[in-house]
């Protein structure tokens, strides 16, 4: 169950809310709450909390999706991300393998990076229009863009950066993600990460479509896929479907602001081969007789 507070609860607002009264509840609860005023402790995590409840009930469709399913329309690990869930779990050394067949996750290596929370920050803006929606003296912070590998976002890195001359360290803490804002006494910046070549990434969860030999699906065996810490060599049961799924508990991205990993899923691509000789005809009609 999401620990998470209903979008409607965060803005004070009741399910049939108008635009206009959850515009009117934004408004006044963001000035509240925006960290540049607000020196209270948590005043942040509650300014993300407002932002992102107002960028899903503002737009019809998300907030129809919300409606529907709650947290879990946004939420990878729910089996809306069309990866498939459930299965059959069993520990080996270390890690806890999960194994489900029946959902495929294809549309994530397809440039679909699932259902992700806008900049807080670039909300508040846009609402505002760039606008000093506290009055008198108050002056934004310069904001600037920092683009980064993602590599670097998951483990961590320093980048050194310069403003009004002087050069500044930024820190990035491991588990940063695209759109991760880090706030200065007199500039915040902003993340942008580079798509990886070999994973994609839903929150903390880390996605891999793994190509295996269909022989190597028919008999079971062993084969060796990259995780963040390098290879790893995980089991291939015996008679693997095409569409099946390996979760590998705590294989995935640190968690940014507590402890503990998101999960590595590995989706199996079958390999079947585009030419046969005689005698590989002739065998795979003896494995067929003997199947089927």
């Amino acid at each position: 169950m999401s620990s998470k507070r209903d979008y409607y609860e965060v803005l004070g607002v009741s399910r049939k809310a108008s635009d206009a009264e959850l515009k009117s509840a934004y408004r006044k609860l963001a000035l509240k709450w925006h960290p540049d005023r607000n020196k209270e402790p948590g005043a942040e995590a509650k300014f993300k909390e407002i932002n992102e409840a107002y960028e899903v009930l503002s737009s019809a469709d998300k907030r129809a999706k919300f409606d529907q399913f709650g947290h879990a329309a946004f939420d990878p690990s729910s089996g809306f991300g069309n990866y498939g869930g459930g299965g059959q779990s069993y520990r080996s050394g270390p890690f806890t393998y999960t194994y489900s067949t029946g959902g495929g996750f294809e549309d994530l290596f397809g440039g679909t990076q699932g259902q992700g929370f806008s900049d807080p920050f670039n909300i508040f803006e846009s609402f505002f229009g760039g606008s000093n929606p506290f009055g008198g003296s108050y002056r934004p912070k310069p904001h600037y863009s920092l683009t980064i590998d993602f590599l670097e976002a998951v483990r961590g890195a320093e980048k050194t950066f310069v403003h009004q001359g002087k050069q500044y360290t930024v820190k990035i803490p491991a588990g940063a993600s695209d759109g991760t804002r880090i706030r200065y006494s007199e500039f915040d910046i902003s993340l942008n990460v580079r798509p990886d070549s070999t994973f994609r990434r839903e929150g903390d969860d880390l996605f891999l479509l793994h190509a295996i030999p269909f022989t190597l699906a028919i008999q079971g065996g062993e084969t060796e896929i990259p995780t963040l810490e390098g290879k790893l060599t995980i089991k291939v049961r015996p008679l693997t479907q095409p569409s099946t799924s390996i979760r590998l508990s705590g294989k995935g991205v640190k968690h940014l602001q507590r402890s503990g990993r998101g999960d590595l899923y590995i989706k199996f691509k079958v390999m079947f081969p585009t030419k046969l000789s005689r005698r590989g005809k002739e065998l795979v009609q003896q494995l067929h007789a003997e199947l089927y």
